[in-house]
């Protein structure tokens, strides 16, 4: 019998979450060429603004939404840990506007490592997720890795002339955020203490289907959600595609319990400080210290939707505004 307890998912990876990704400017430089020069056809969004996913016109009234989203382990229990790779994977899904259909499993595990009943807890995690938000989870796929990883590829539909997308900001637009910040941080110094943020396992394990649904219903068709890039870098991406600044009220953002706290400790994850300093030279960072603007590039892992429009109990965090010298700008 296999005691989880003896093992710390989070401690046979080098690092967590979606903080794990590869730098934002970094990747943009790597894939910088190889991309077409932009959807056509049936292919409604692509890969030419890094948008949350690829939407494909079906038919007149319908379209498919397909993602893909892993990583390696942000908490050390393996049944949660596969239940915010699963959240995680279908925000990509509601950030479009759309709901999941069918989910398919990417799991790499080190075989030699860990054991297989620890595996079939992350894909119980998923499987759950996958019930909560009436997605079916069907097989997928697996390699034995010296880390392990687990997400899903999932596929959902939506209605092609409502679809939430980054390139839609207008100027005026408010800016709503669904989730607090501070999952980075906190994730962070789980790692290295083992201790435990319920307030942000709840955060990570929320899905953002209510949110993705109120902003249709408001009309709204600019979203992205919030994720390893941080508020900053997400935000920066949705305002460049959309030809326009953004104002951030500093003040009006809000963080999970703790965040600022252990921030000031030192629990501040590596992606946060990349994140940074990809979106610095495009920043008017006002009056704002390193240490509170390393907090609004913290790397979220299953984070909230950032809303170009007001939702019910969201906070409003700032505004688009025609383009100025810098595309975000801090208050």
């Amino acid at each position: 019998m296999v005691n989880p307890a003896d093992f710390r998912l989070t401690q046979y990876a080098h690092g967590g979450g979606c903080a794990c990704k590869i730098p934002p400017g970094e990747l943009e430089d790597t894939v910088r060429g190889l991309l077409p020069d932009g959807p056509g056809g049936d292919l409604l969004v692509g890969v030419e603004n890094g948008d949350d996913g690829a939407v494909v016109r079906i038919s007149p009234a319908v379209a498919l939404v397909v993602t893909a989203d892993f990583f390696t382990p942000v908490v050390d229990d393996a049944y949660t840990f596969g239940q915010i790779a699963a959240t995680n994977a279908l925000s990509d899904i509601y950030a479009m506007g759309g709901e999941p259909l069918v989910a398919l499993n990417l799991l790499g595990w080190p075989r030699d490592t860990l054991p297989a009943e620890l595996a079939r807890e992350v894909l119980r995690g998923g499987f759950d997720v996958g019930r909560a938000a009436n997605c079916h989870v069907a097989g997928g796929h697996s390699i034995d890795d010296p880390e392990p990883k687990y997400g899903m590829a999932v596929t959902g539909t939506a209605d092609p002339d409502t679809l939430l997308r980054i390139d839609a900001g207008q100027p005026g637009q408010p800016l709503s955020l669904t989730k607090p910040l501070g999952i980075g941080v906190l994730n962070a110094w789980h790692k290295a203490t083992g201790q435990v943020s319920e307030a942000a396992i709840e955060v990570m394990t929320t899905l953002n289907a209510a949110a993705s649904r109120q902003a249709l219903a408001a009309g709204i068709t600019c979203a992205t959600d919030v994720t390893g890039f941080g508020l900053l870098g997400h935000l920066f991406k949705l305002a460049r595609a959309s030809g326009v600044s953004a104002v951030i009220d500093h003040a009006a953002v809000p963080y999970i319990e703790g965040t600022r706290q252990l921030a000031q400790a030192g629990y501040m994850p590596g992606g946060s400080k990349r994140n940074l300093d990809w979106v610095r030279p495009h920043t008017d960072p006002g009056s704002l210290t390193e240490d509170e603007l390393l907090l609004l590039a913290d790397a979220q892992t299953s984070g909230g939707l950032l809303v170009a429009g007001e939702l019910p109990g969201a906070p409003v965090i700032g505004e688009l505004v025609p383009r100025g010298d810098r595309v975000l700008v801090i208050r």
